[in-house]
């Protein structure tokens, strides 16, 4: 399986979807894994795998309100937080 760190505002909406789909009423501190990047920054990621892909979503406020609030916001409100339609 290929293994991706990725921000949100990256995924397509189609995987944005899975991602609140897997937590609709948003993801609590368990599900949050914590690593070092090479940098040696700390990094806070959700999961999400797919059928080829596990993708590390890195966390942030913005990430939780958008999962909380996604199957309320419009396709234009979903482009100014800043998602993508490409997948990465």
């Amino acid at each position: 399986m290929i293994r991706k760190i990725v921000d949100y505002k990256k995924l397509s909406p189609r995987l944005m979807q899975q991602l609140a789909d897997k937590f609709p009423d948003g993801y609590g501190d368990s599900d949050i894994i914590t690593f070092e990047d090479h940098h040696n920054r700390i990094i806070e990621a959700v999961e999400l795998k797919t059928n080829d892909t596990i993708y590390l979503v890195k966390v942030n406020s913005k990430l939780h309100y958008t999962l909380t609030n996604f199957d309320n916001l419009s396709v234009d409100e979903i482009a100014l937080e800043g998602i993508d339609s490409e997948e990465e």
